[in-house]
């Protein structure tokens, strides 16, 4: 408890933390196993030689939904995140032992909804995979968390995520407009079974992969606000 207590308070202050020793490998290898029966057809799925990515993933795969969500798991976004938050986006990420693949510095600052539709302070919107997705108000932005369940143990080496830290509490910071005579970044090591929790505002990049080891990730946003009438969260599943 004093641990969780711990990363919630830098989770707060810094935007990120990490807990490790939350699922066993046997846990893990349960929960690779039910991604290894999906059906990789349909258009959520993308896979190249750098990455194998599902999007609305808790919905693609619902095998899983049971073996992420124990006991413990929903003790432990209560006590990091609170009551009555539920999942407003799901996405599984494979970068393989000698992917390329890197992203740079960026925010989250998109949500998945239902339809398109002229809303004050929504917008710009994009679709993806036939979704769409807009950038809201901020208020809705900061009031998210993301968990990433890590797969296997990641560092600088194989894509562990680069972040700057307190970068959340600027709102919108462009990544071009950094002054790295002010800021400091951190990568986020995170072992096989272990989460790293992120407010989306928090600016975070990616590396490729030097050590031919593989990172699977399982990236789920919470929210527990409810969007205008008009609008729903096209991905929300409620944990109850």
């Amino acid at each position: 408890m004093n641990d969780l207590l711990k990363c919630k308070k830098e989770l707060l202050d810094n935007g990120f933390s990490v807990a490790n020793d939350i699922y066993s490998d046997d846990e893990v290898h349960n929960i690779l196993a039910a991604i290894q029966e999906a059906d990789t057809s349909h258009d959520t799925f993308r896979k190249t030689n750098d990455l194998f990515a599902i999007r609305q993933f808790l919905k693609e795969v619902p095998l899983t939904f049971d073996l992420i969500f124990n006991d413990k798991l929903k003790e432990v976004i209560k006590e990091m995140i609170g009551d009555n938050f539920f999942v407003v986006k799901s996405i599984y990420f494979d970068k393989p032992e000698t992917s390329n693949w890197f992203v740079s510095y960026h925010q989250d600052l998109t949500i998945s909804v239902d339809k398109k539709l002229e809303l004050d302070n929504f917008g710009p919107w994009t679709t993806k995979q036939n979704q769409f997705a807009v950038q809201p108000p901020t208020a809705i932005l900061e009031n998210i968390t993301t968990v990433r369940i890590h797969l296997d143990d990641t560092d600088e080496n194989n894509g562990a995520l680069r972040v700057v830290p307190k970068s959340h509490l600027k709102k919108i910071y462009r990544p071009e407009t950094i002054d790295w005579n002010v800021e400091i970044e951190n990568t986020c090591a995170v072992k096989r079974g272990g989460l790293m929790f992120m407010k989306p505002l928090t600016l975070h990049s990616s590396g490729k992969t030097s050590n031919n080891k593989k990172r699977r990730v399982i990236h789920i946003e919470f929210s527990n606000l409810e969007l205008p009438s008009e609008l729903k969260w096209a991905e929300r599943l409620n944990l109850n």
